[in-house]
């Protein structure tokens, strides 16, 4: 997809918006690779690290919104189909990858459409679960949007950071070299929030 390492070479707001609508919904791009590019650029003085993660955010939004509707109309069996078929593993789907995302969403409710934005494998898809679900569209869309922008926030930190310590011909390799320990770390506490979440529920309904 040249078109695209074209457009990751131009990074403007528009650019950032556009990749980022593109990354929630099925199409491979690494967010990593948009939005803390764009911070390096800001930290310079070319744009405003604000907008970068605004304009993320917004086309992250979008881009999950549109998988939330085709899921929410479609139905699991034309989703399955998609994800199975040959344009589905061009975009590097498969069936069970989307019931991997499915089982994340079900086994942790709605609090699982912002945790899912932050761990890899599951972020661009846990909106499809979200759809299949039926979940109010208000509330798939703060969520959503929570989680978005806490992620998008954290690859506008570390592009800044770099900006002081890397040279932009090293920048791609240090993202993705960074972004692996952020991934894990970022694991690690939703396991952690996660188990918190189950130990307080279960000693509810023991007091109760």
């Amino acid at each position: 997809m040249n078109w695209i390492t074209s457009l990751l070479g131009n990074l403007n707001y528009g650019t950032v918006f556009f990749l980022m609508m593109l990354e929630s919904t099925v199409i491979p791009v690494p967010s990593e690779l948009v939005v803390s590019p764009a911070a390096y650029h800001a930290a310079g003085g070319n744009l405003n690290v604000w907008l970068v993660i605004l304009f993320a955010t917004l086309g992250a939004d979008l881009g999950a919104t549109i998988n939330y509707v085709v899921a929410y109309f479609v139905g699991r069996p034309v989703i399955y189909k998609f994800a199975n078929s040959k344009l589905g593993k061009l975009c590097l789907l498969n069936q069970q990858k989307v019931e991997r995302s499915e089982k994340y969403f079900y086994d942790h409710g709605k609090v699982a459409t912002i945790t899912g934005r932050l761990i890899p494998g599951i972020r661009h898809l846990i909106s499809l679960p979200a759809g299949l679900a039926k979940m109010p569209y208000h509330t798939f869309l703060l969520y959503t949007t929570i989680g978005a922008g806490v992620w998008n926030i954290i690859l506008a930190a570390m592009g800044w950071y770099l900006h002081s310590i890397v040279p932009e011909s090293e920048l791609n390799d240090k993202i993705m070299e960074y972004g692996d320990y952020i991934k894990w770390a970022i694991i690690g506490l939703v396991g952690i929030g996660i188990v918190f979440l189950i130990v307080r529920d279960y000693l509810k309904k023991r007091n109760s």
